[in-house]
């Protein structure tokens, strides 16, 4: 069974193409695709390729470790928090302008994003994770899925169903390869908020 009968994630919106292979389920993001609404209201788009599941129940943890096939700005693996299309969120390992690889995170509410960009990384794949607690949600991010580091805190506009899981993206390349391992969704309570542990 793959990641993606495991998890019970269906694709919201397909990539171009994906496989799934000894515990590695890859995502081939066309170009010009994105989740973004600009906080200045010109532009919206809702074309990255996403895998949604149902969670399981107010305190949760979705982990994943992401490899980005980098070519354009902003090409982007990583993981997202959706109630609907104005109110959602994702942790991204993501390039940046200057062709480094970064953490990025996004949060929408009420349609419209707040973008935040985190710290440069090298390597060839990250560890990402979002917590659900009571009521709102944690990010974290490392390197080794054992150490993490906080990348922000946050509550969407409306506490209320929501579902969770994969997302890949290429706002102006011509497209990227997205993989994802250890991917895993949990019952549990984040216990400490800063060192992520």
């Amino acid at each position: 069974m793959g990641i993606m009968d495991e998890l019970g994630l269906s694709w919201d919106v397909e990539p171009e193409s994906w496989s799934e292979a000894d515990g590695v389920l890859g995502a081939y993001a066309a170009g010009q695709t994105d989740i973004f609404a600009s906080p200045f209201g010109e532009m919206v788009k809702g074309s990255a390729a996403r895998a949604l599941t149902d969670v399981p129940g107010a305190q949760w943890q979705l982990t994943a470790r992401v490899w980005v096939g980098f070519g354009g700005d902003w090409d982007a693996g990583g993981l997202l928090v959706w109630s609907d299309p104005d109110c959602w969120a994702k942790l991204t390992y993501e390039q940046g302008t200057d062709g480094r690889p970064a953490v990025f995170s996004v949060v929408t509410r009420d349609g419209r994003s707040d973008d935040a960009v985190g710290w440069p990384l090298g390597g060839d794949g990250l560890w990402l994770r979002i917590s659900a607690l009571d009521g709102g949600y944690a990010f974290h991010a490392g390197a080794d899925g054992r150490s993490w580091q906080l990348v922000r805190q946050f509550a969407l506009a409306e506490p209320g169903p929501v579902r969770a899981g994969l997302v890949a993206q290429s706002p102006v390349g011509t497209g990227c390869a997205v993989h994802f391992d250890q991917v895993t969704l949990a019952p549990t309570r984040l216990a400490h908020l800063f060192d992520g542990r």
